[in-house]
């Protein structure tokens, strides 16, 4: 076993083609604990420099809409009104407090991604 530290993309290159190599590995055998290794090394690396931003809310929403075929007029309950579910689609108007409750419920998705800020088109 030869682990090092990721320190440059190369390194990380490499210790994915050797993770993607002993991933199968029989559990508890020396290739098994190297696996277990290199995957909390490239994790670390991976964590410092490859962040995932978080999505855009209404790209969020487009997409389970899309997901669970509904429409528009689908989320006049949770958004309230046919043209306020148009003004947020459309990023003319903020989601509320309220609006985030009910769509969590609805659409099943988390409260974290409807809170992130996002930019209003005028």
């Amino acid at each position: 076993m030869n682990i090092k530290l990721i320190k440059t993309e190369s390194d990380y290159q490499a210790a994915l083609k050797r993770l993607e190599i002993i991933f199968d590995a029989e559990i508890g055998t020396q290739e098994s604990d190297e696996a277990d290794i290199l995957g909390l090394i490239i994790d670390d690396y991976e964590r410092k420099h490859c962040p995932i931003e978080a999505p855009d809310p209404i790209e969020a929403i487009k997409i389970r809409m899309e997901e669970m075929q509904l429409k528009q007029v689908d989320l006049v309950y949770e958004i309230g009104g046919k043209s306020r579910v148009s003004e947020i689609l459309n990023r003319k108007r903020k989601l509320t407090v309220e609006m985030i409750r009910k769509l969590t419920d609805r659409l099943g998705l988390s409260p974290n991604i409807l809170i992130n800020d996002y930019q209003l088109m005028r």
